[in-house]
């Protein structure tokens, strides 16, 4: 991988690592202004069709909950495993996520994953039992946790620095509008025609994959060079100068690739304790702040403090992409409980709680719904990207296992306590993004990873 041709000297081969300031500088001047061009946007649209996916998913279970109860005549607790099933699938996805994206490319990679989702919606709209309802959810979840992975890591492999963390965000605007029409759309259809409507996204993505380039970077990282700067030249425009970027990719490739030789690199090395404690901090904080209990169950929730599910469920999706505070939307929702057992506020409770999940739901598709899906992608080199985002996004679905399958048994227990207690975590989350996570705007991925995670060239 990566071998150098005859005429290169490796002693005096320019390495990314070794290059000065002020050659980082020009460099990135160089490229700072590359433009979105055509092939950037429509590979970035069809990635992001991946996170549509995942929001129809995760949106899927809160509307067709009543549904799915009366006609299969499921119990409390077997929906509880059908809803959080979802993330079991999306675990074992993560842990072959990383491993599946560095052998088979990110492009392909993403077509077997929709696979899985395609083969998951049919399995649920033909079901006429709990089981195979189960079965659908767990394929469909596999799905979407290794296209959590790959997804980002496409987009941000493929963009200049200077649109990098827009186009990468994307990614979180697409789960919300999946969840949002899964939501608007469940509350006046049958579960099986939502199932129906599910499938269509993961035809697209399979048909738009025969469209766009693979990563630069992963052709790189496999030594197929040429290949990676025909699909850079692509991605680019067939008039840009891509020399200056084809050479930093690899240069930081070909160091990476004789240190791994050498037997340095190992995922749990101490260098890579600061980009592993901001991986997989964020995917905790993220999961453990409530976002899938309430996506999974926010009918449930209106329902439990006395407001209409239909129109709370409407509301969700006008704020999902505006508001601000997961902290004061999950204190809001806490305090609605809380006041419910006070005769004279039976009417106040039901209108707090909507406004603090609508403040939570806004805030979350602002910040903390995409933030650690684009740090992710940026944080880890190409040598331990497949294994460390393996890592994290493992994590990130444990979470959303743990949060999601326990929360209806929480709300038995103390409705009030359990969003106190998502409150309580997401203000530890502004503590840990301020002291930790760093910023990566306008910085090559290159140059970020190499900041966080330095190491010597012999």
């Amino acid at each position: 991988m990566g071998s150098r041709s005859d005429g290169d000297d490796p002693s005096t081969s320019e390495s990314l690592l070794l290059i000065t300031t002020e050659d980082r500088q020009q460099r990135r001047s160089n490229t700072s202004s590359s433009p979105a061009t055509a092939v950037v946007v429509f590979s970035t649209v069809v990635a992001v069709s991946g996170s549509y996916v995942f929001g129809s998913a995760v949106g899927f279970s809160s509307p067709a909950q009543t549904g799915i109860m009366e006609d299969l005549s499921m119990s409390l607790e077997e929906y509880s495993v059908f809803g959080s099933i979802l993330t079991i699938g999306a675990m074992v996805g993560a842990v072959m996520s990383g491993k599946i994206a560095d052998q088979l490319g990110r492009r392909r990679t993403m077509g077997l994953s929709e696979m899985f989702c395609l083969l998951g919606w049919l399995a649920i709209l033909y079901s006429k039992v709990s089981w195979l309802l189960d079965v659908g959810r767990l394929l469909i979840g596999y799905g979407i946790g290794v296209l959590s992975y790959v997804g980002p890591v496409y987009i941000a492999e493929i963009t200049p620095q200077n649109l990098r963390g827009a186009f990468t965000t994307v990614n979180q605007l697409m789960i919300c509008i999946g969840v949002s029409v899964m939501w608007l759309i469940g509350t006046f259809i049958h579960w099986r025609s939502l199932a129906l409507i599910g499938i269509i996204p993961c035809m697209l993505q399979i048909l738009g994959l025969l469209f766009i380039p693979e990563s630069p970077r992963w052709l790189a990282k496999i030594g197929l060079w040429k290949e990676c700067e025909y699909a850079l030249q692509q991605l680019r425009g067939e008039n840009a100068d891509i020399s200056e970027e084809a050479a930093e990719i690899r240069d930081y490739t070909e160091t990476l690739d004789q240190i791994s030789e050498s037997g340095v690199f190992d995922l749990f090395q101490p260098e890579y304790a600061k980009s592993l404690i901001i991986g997989v901090g964020l995917m905790v904080l993220q999961q453990f702040g409530g976002v899938n209990a309430i996506a999974f169950y926010a009918n449930s929730i209106f329902i439990s403090a006395g407001f209409s599910s239909s129109i709370g469920s409407i509301a969700m999706v006008i704020v999902q992409v505006s508001a601000a505070g997961t902290c004061l939307g999950c204190f809001l929702t806490g305090i609605s409980f809380l006041l419910q057992d006070l005769q004279d506020n039976k009417g106040v409770s039901p209108i707090l709680a909507l406004v603090g999940v609508l403040v939570f739901t806004g805030s979350f598709s602002l910040g903390m719904g995409g933030i650690p899906w684009v740090i992710m992608s940026e944080i880890f080199p190409i040598n331990i990207k497949g294994s460390a985002g393996s890592l994290v996004t493992v994590v990130n679905w444990f979470g959303s296992w743990v949060v999601s399958y326990a929360f209806n048994f929480l709300m038995k227990f103390s409705t009030e306590g359990t969003f106190f207690m998502f409150s309580s975590i997401c203000c530890v989350t502004v503590l840990f993004v301020a002291k930790l996570v760093p910023e990566t705007k306008a910085r090559t991925l290159e140059e970020i990873q190499a900041s966080m995670n330095p190491f010597i060239v012999n």
